[in-house]
């Protein structure tokens, strides 16, 4: 009986042993004991996003609202406020593209328009050295060419018949009298006559009643001042000539560009009446003086011209490749990398070893202007690669996730909301420009040499702190001093280089100098 109860009590205490054991294993919880708690309700959720619009998001998948496209999540990538992750459809859509920063010598191509010119010192005027009328004249037209000693017109002059009288009664005195018959001819050649012209009178031995005007130097007439039948006094312009054999051909310079340029400076130049046929010369004079209207100064050339060629007033395209006095390489980062706000100059560095586009806000310093680049003073390292196409693309998405971008140095959410005087692509208003307005219109235009011209042309107008314009877009954005600047007048500068905006068109005469892959459509839409 008893070996029978002891059987039963083991058989309960291994029931209990087993039963504890099995509970143990389906219900122990190493964190706090709480059994019932479902790990998934810990899942983070996921937040799905427009490749597009960035700004539309929700937590289930499906298509935009605003472009019907399908959302897709968004990363998990932990970036802190200077950096901004895309997608990789985000990234693709908006087509960015990165350039990696290195050093190079500073040197600057400088693109300037310009007009051949006559030499001004090889401009003379052909005056009557004898007073009376105008019997005929062999040379009758502007654009005439003559040569030294050509005649250029007969005069009939009662002095000069009192004259050769004297000189006839001067001869029968020669042997006696040898000083007035010298005097007289001396008098005759005060008046321009020729020994020859003096010699034949004397062996005609009769008064000539006219007298022949001849040039007294070659060139081209450029202005005709009398008409047969006119009488001059001793002194009076008969013709304006200049000798074309050698000719200026001047170039305006803009005021930024100054520094780059200096006497003996290289200049590569053609003109469109000689289609494939460069000239070179050197730079011989600088002008000392700012033209008030256009911000900017003469730079001359004197070009040989023998075979006349160039003729004053073609219009002529030049390139200087201008290097500043320094020796070492510099960093430099393309001009397209960086963005404008105000005093403040930023750009975005696409982070390494990430698989996600994930890119930087960074503050850059910057020095002297290349042209397509700029000098790095600081900011950036060598080899680091910023993003030289879609930066304002990737701004923009910046400012909609909260980060730190052009508009928002701190970083901090942005309200949503309708923006007067914003440009999609091109994220911004005057408010927050830090006391500089702020403006974007469509500027036709289709090469980096356009871009050059039109930056330019914008800068030279007194005010204006930057102007970026875009060969995609084909929109410029400038920032500016209201008090001294305007829309406008930026426009009409712009458009006095030869290109068309939105607002002001460029004159048919200034868009047809413009060099070939300069000339854009005026039958596409826009300007």
């Amino acid at each position: 009986m008893n070996r029978l109860l002891n059987n039963k009590i083991l058989l309960i205490c291994a029931g209990i042993g087993i039963g504890l054991a099995v509970g143990w294993v389906l219900f122990h919880d190493s964190g706090n004991g709480l059994a019932t708690e479902h790990p998934e309700e810990h899942a983070q959720e996921t937040t799905y996003t427009c490749a597009m619009h960035p700004q539309k998001r929700q937590s289930e998948p499906g298509n935009c609202p605003i472009c019907g496209m399908a959302l897709v999540p968004v990363g998990d990538f932990n970036a802190g406020p200077n950096m901004v992750e895309m997608s990789e459809e985000a990234a693709k859509l908006a087509n960015i593209q990165t350039t990696a920063v290195g050093f190079m010598l500073p040197e600057k191509e400088i693109y300037l328009q310009g007009k051949v010119q006559v030499d001004e010192r090889r401009v003379s005027n052909q005056t009557s050295h004898i007073p009376g009328r105008i019997e005929k004249l062999y040379t009758s037209f502007t654009g005439e060419t003559v040569k030294a000693g050509q005649r250029l017109a007969s005069v009939y002059s009662p002095e000069l018949i009192t004259a050769q009288k004297e000189l006839f009664e001067a001869i029968k005195t020669k042997d006696s009298s040898p000083m007035l018959y010298h005097a007289v001819r001396n008098k005759l050649k005060q008046w321009k006559l020729t020994d020859k012209q003096i010699n034949t009178i004397e062996k005609a031995g009769k008064v000539q009643e006219v007298v022949d005007i001849r040039a007294d130097i070659s060139g081209v007439v450029l202005k005709r001042t009398v008409s047969v039948g006119d009488h001059v006094k001793a002194g009076s312009v008969l013709f304006t000539v200049a000798d074309l054999s050698s000719v200026w051909v001047a170039f305006d310079a803009y005021e930024a560009d100054i520094p780059w340029l200096k006497v003996g400076d290289e200049i590569r130049f053609t003109v469109s009446s000689l289609p494939g046929v460069e000239f070179i010369d050197k730079v011989t004079f600088i002008d000392p003086i700012i033209s008030p209207q256009t911000r900017t100064a003469a730079i001359r050339l004197e070009v040989s011209n023998r075979k006349g060629q160039l003729k004053p007033e073609m219009f002529a395209n030049g390139t200087i490749t201008a290097k500043l006095p320094i020796e070492e390489a510099q960093l430099t980062v393309l001009k397209s990398a960086v963005m404008w706000t105000g005093k403040r100059s930023v750009v975005y560095v696409a982070q390494p070893y990430v698989d996600k586009p994930v890119f930087e806000f960074r503050e850059v310093t910057l020095g002297h202007d290349l042209g397509s680049y700029f000098i790095v003073e600081d900011g950036l390292k060598d080899g680091e690669m910023v993003v030289t196409h879609g930066a304002f693309k990737v701004d923009a998405a910046a400012q909609l996730a909260g980060k730190k971008s052009m508009m928002n140095k701190t970083g901090g959410t942005i309200m949503p909301g309708h923006r007067h005087g914003d440009t999609p692509g091109m994220p911004g208003s005057p408010e927050a420009m830090e006391g500089m307005a702020e403006s974007t219109f469509m500027v036709s235009g289709n090469c980096d040499m356009c871009k050059s011209r039109i930056e330019k042309a914008a800068q030279s107008v007194e005010g204006v702190a930057h102007a970026v314009w875009d060969k995609e877009s084909k929109l410029i954005r400038v920032h500016f001093d209201e008090s001294k600047a305007g829309k406008e007048v930026i426009a009409k500068a712009i458009a006095t280089a030869g290109h068309d905006t939105e607002i002001e068109k460029a004159s048919n005469e200034i868009y047809h100098s413009l060099p070939g892959c300069c000339r854009y459509s005026r039958a596409d839409k826009g300007p």
